[in-house]
């Protein structure tokens, strides 16, 4: 294999986590969130939304060249979409660096992955009509936005109830 091949391999299966037998996207789901949480404990949300951002950039690019790669369009093993999807969960929820942060990790976990399994319209039809890296990625970005509104409520109401 060569090296620009391992570098897609890599990407789009977010360090190889795609490649579990069983459920690789909830795999690549759990491998983003140390992670997202480092990124916003060592910087801010604002840090974790521009990785977000750049990793879905990249992501159109790398898993379009990864399905291509192997002659698949949408392979389970591509996982870098959930990462990203998964990173917008995180955004919305109080993540501080207290023994609370894996509980909200936890339930930011949860609410992505009932969105992305079930895929409610809008992000159905995403994944069904719009293809390439682009659709591969943009379900999971719906799929992650749906879950922040989710969580965003969650937070709010969660907020007044901890106090």
């Amino acid at each position: 294999m060569r090296l620009n091949q391992i570098i897609i391999t890599a990407s789009a299966t977010w360090f190889y986590s795609g490649k579990v037998p069983k459920a690789p996207g909830t795999a690549g789901s759990l491998a983003a969130l140390p992670l997202g949480w480092i990124l916003v404990i060592a910087g801010s949300n604002t840090t974790l939304l521009l990785a977000t951002a750049i990793v879905f950039i990249y992501g159109v690019f790398v898993s379009d060249s990864y399905s291509k790669m192997i002659g698949i369009h949408d392979p389970g093993e591509i996982v870098i979409d959930e990462v990203a999807g998964q990173w917008l969960c995180l955004l919305a929820v109080p993540l501080s660096g207290s023994w609370m942060d894996i509980a909200w990790m936890l339930l930011a976990f949860v609410v992505f992955r009932f969105f992305d399994i079930l895929k409610p319209w809008p992000i159905s039809w995403v994944d069904r009509r719009v293809g390439g890296g682009f659709g591969i990625m943009f379900d999971d970005i719906l799929a992650g936005g749906f879950g922040m509104i989710l969580l965003a409520l969650v937070s709010h109401f969660a907020e007044g109830f901890l106090k």
